[in-house]
């Protein structure tokens, strides 16, 4: 490891700086229910059908990854060059070089997104449908994709329900980003009131869909009108990519570097203590 004690504090401050700056949903967001709304009961059967099979695959998900589940053997891609084989070989990297890593793919999935977004646009409430379990998937595959990087394997059943709530809290407003903060960061305390405590909020997995709905509210009204959608969608997607990515890599980052520094702590302990009693002899 080559982060000293003073980096990886002064990168958790700028980290925690970030989760106080999560404020309030813009006015234009808060809105952003309305249109579902309308659309709820304009939108064509196949539309609504597709959005409520959301729930069942978030659900699957969870418990097995379904077709989701990103593979761990991206590593060496990732990492170039760099002798990685599995996730225990990336835990020993610095925190510079998995952000590096995560930049990387990052860069990937925004262009991917635009791409996909300004083709579904261009049909407007007929491509809706492709779009939005497209984009769920991109961003479920992001998160993942970022945890393989900071060292975190996504076949764990524990790291899919962390990247669900991960999920959840860039759809959520003001009260439900802090709560869902205070959950991630019992997260890896293995104490089994708190994973209750999680499950319970996600409820079915329904409200992370309904929140990931209301996310787009007005701005997939707007990719609705056929050939204009162009724009929309491609933007939409782009942002949603962005916001997902950034969340996700400032959430797993915090991890590593609060579980790192417990390291260290736990080191100079141990070295302090064996130290004692080589004096006293």
């Amino acid at each position: 490891m080559t982060d000293s004690q003073d980096w990886l504090q002064t990168e958790l401050v700028k980290i925690e700086a970030w989760e106080k700056n999560q404020g309030d949903l813009w006015f234009w967001e808060k809105l952003g229910r309305l249109p579902f709304k309308i659309m709820d009961k304009w939108t064509p059967k196949f539309v609504q059908t597709k959005m409520g099979s959301l729930i069942d695959e978030l659900g699957q998900y969870i418990q097995t990854g379904g077709s989701y589940l990103s593979s761990t053997t991206k590593i060496k891609s990732y990492y170039p060059n760099m002798g990685m084989e599995n996730i225990d070989d990336v835990k020993g990297l610095s925190i510079s070089t998995m952000d590096k890593a995560v930049e990387g793919i990052t860069k990937n999935r925004k262009n991917i997104a635009t791409v996909q977004g300004a083709g579904t646009g261009i049909g407007g409430i007929f491509t809706l449908s492709i779009d939005i379990p497209f984009l769920l998937g991109l961003q479920l595959k992001t998160l993942q994709d970022i945890a393989i990087c900071y060292g975190y394997d996504p076949n764990d059943k524990k790291e899919r329900l962390f990247i669900i709530k991960s999920l959840q809290f860039v759809s959520s407003d003001i009260v439900g980003k802090q709560a869902i903060l205070s959950q991630l960061s019992k997260f890896d305390k293995q104490d089994e009131e708190t994973k209750r405590e999680v499950l319970s909020e996600i409820q079915g997995w329904r409200e992370v869909v309904f929140s990931y709905r209301d996310q787009f509210g007005w701005k997939k009204l707007f990719q609705m009108v056929p050939i204009a959608g162009l724009v929309f969608g491609a933007f939409i997607n782009r942002s949603a990519i962005n916001d997902i990515a950034e969340a996700g890599m400032m959430l797993y980052r915090k991890r590593r570097i609060v579980e790192r520094l417990s390291e260290d702590s736990t080191q100079n302990l141990s070295i302090r203590k064996n130290g004692s009693n080589d004096t006293r002899s």
